[in-house]
C-alpha cells in the first residue's frame, strides 16, 4: 500500500473523529439536556440528547451491544489499510472509521457506565432522527462505498468489468481474414 493511501484514510479519520468530539464537548459544555437551539428554522435546529441505542433511539436497552459492533468495525477498517489504493476508499473508510470511534468514545466514557454511555445527539432535522458528526460521517462513507462499489472501482484502486476478458462468444467474432473474396 502506498503510503499516501493511508495518510488520506488517517487525515479524513481524524477530522471526522476531533469534529465529532470537539462539538459534542461544545454541546454538553454549553447546553442543558433537552435544549432546542433554533439555527436555521424551521430547517435545523440544535436539540441535545443523550441516546443509549442506535439511529431513531432503537436497541436502547442493548448499548452494550452498539458498543462491540462498533470495536469490530473500527478493527475491520484497521485490517483493511494495506489494501487501499484508491484515493475514494481511503476517504469512504477514513470517514468510517472516525465516525466509529468517535460514537465508540461515547459508549466507552459516558455517562451510565464504561461500555454502555449515551452518545451525544444534537443535529436536529423536521420528521428525521437526532443525530450527530459522527453519525455524518459513517453516513457520508458508507454513501461512498456504495457509488465506488456501483461503480466497480475496488479498494485496490482497480475497475471491474461488465464482462469477464475471455468470455464466451469472443471467439466467434469474424476477423478480417475469414472474409470471403466476394465481399470485396
Amino acid at each position: 500500500m502506498p503510503v499516501q493511501y493511508g495518510a488520506v484514510m488517517l487525515l479524513c479519520t481524524l477530522v471526522a473523529y476531533i469534529l465529532d468530539q470537539l462539538t459534542k464537548w461544545w454541546v454538553v459544555a454549553t447546553m442543558s439536556e433537552g435544549q432546542i437551539t433554533p439555527v436555521l428554522p424551521p430547517l435545523l435546529h440544535w436539540r441535545f440528547i443523550r441516546n443509549p441505542g442506535a439511529a431513531f433511539s432503537i436497541g436502547t436497552d442493548y448499548t452494550w451491544v452498539f458498543t462491540i459492533v462498533m470495536v469490530v468495525v473500527a478493527v475491520a477498517i484497521v485490517l483493511q489499510v494495506r489494501k487501499i489504493a484508491s484515493w475514494g476508499w481511503a476517504v469512504a473508510l477514513g470517514l468510517v472509521l472516525g465516525g466509529a470511534l468517535g460514537n465508540l468514545t461515547d459508549r466507552l466514557f459516558r455517562e451510565p457506565s464504561f461500555g454502555q454511555g449515551h452518545v451525544v445527539d444534537f443535529i436536529a432535522l423536521p420528521n428525521f432522527a437526532i443525530f450527530n458528526i459522527a453519525d455524518s460521517a459513517v453516513v457520508s462513507g458508507v454513501v461512498l462505498i456504495c457509488i465506488l462499489t456501483l461503480r466497480g472501482i475496488g479498494m485496490d484502486g482497480t475497475r471491474g468489468t461488465d464482462e469477464p476478458a475471455d468470455a464466451p462468444g469472443d471467439d466467434a467474432r469474424p476477423t478480417g481474414g475469414e472474409r470471403g473474396d466476394d465481399d470485396r
